[in-house]
């Protein structure tokens, strides 16, 4: 592509249309069922309370947790019942060697809940790895649909600089990139709502079965912060 990784801050009217072309094949893979796409977010307005100090310093883990627990169904993805055996691929983590380590311990005892136990679900401890993105395509390509929804959820399709008129000629890029994307979307799910939960069609089940999926989180206890809305 020109890029020595393609990311979603790198997008621009120069390379617009070889993004679009990376873009189109990703979909085309997920449309196929050969990749499962889950996109987790937060409002941050809705502020978590009653938290620990413990809880605060370690909201990445948690929040990671919930999602790989959770935000791909794994539970439901073992018809056969034959024994299957994760392999986890987790971008490199932002913090110290312990508490990466103590995250990967939980990640792996995931396996012995009741749940994945009755799914045959295994995890064995050298296939839980950090990662860098510069190797891993898929990655690179989730971190596009994320940026994008990132940019369109928080209104930066009609950011203009300060003293100029109109917007930047990279913002441009970004929402028609963004539209394809969500076009792509939208021909999974017409009328998808990027900025909900995608409700599971009266199967719980689908957590799995949908190629793509979106996930707001909601923290259990929580306040509004109106200063932090982008509607100030």
């Amino acid at each position: 592509m020109g890029l020595r990784e393609i990311k979603w801050t790198k997008v621009s009217a120069a390379y617009l249309d070889k993004y679009m072309a990376m873009i189109k094949l990703f979909f085309d893979l997920i449309e196929e069922g050969k990749i499962k796409v889950r996109i987790m977010f937060t409002q941050n307005a809705r502020q978590p309370v009653g938290l620990t100090r413990e809880q605060i310093e370690e909201s990445y883990f948690l929040l990671y947790y919930q999602f790989l627990k959770h935000g791909f169904g794994l539970i439901y993805s073992n018809d056969t019942k034959n024994p299957i055996y994760l392999r986890l691929y987790l971008d490199q983590l932002p913090d110290t060697k312990a508490k990466s380590d103590k995250f990967k311990n939980f990640i792996y005892d995931l396996q012995f809940q009741k749940e994945f136990e009755h799914a045959n679900i295994h995890i064995r401890k050298e296939d839980i790895a950090e990662v860098d993105s510069h190797d891993h395509i898929i990655l690179q390509c989730t971190d596009v649909v994320l940026g994008a929804m990132q940019f369109r959820l928080n209104d930066l399709h009609k950011a203009i600089p300060e003293g100029q008129r109109r917007r930047a000629a990279k913002t441009i890029a970004k929402e028609k990139l963004y539209k394809y994307i969500n076009s792509r979307i939208r021909g999974i799910y017409p009328g998808f709502n990027i900025g909900e939960s995608t409700g599971h069609k009266g199967d719980i089940s689908n957590r799995w079965h949908h190629p793509y999926r979106h996930w707001k989180f909601v923290p259990g206890q929580w306040e509004y912060d109106e200063t932090k809305t982008k509607h100030k």
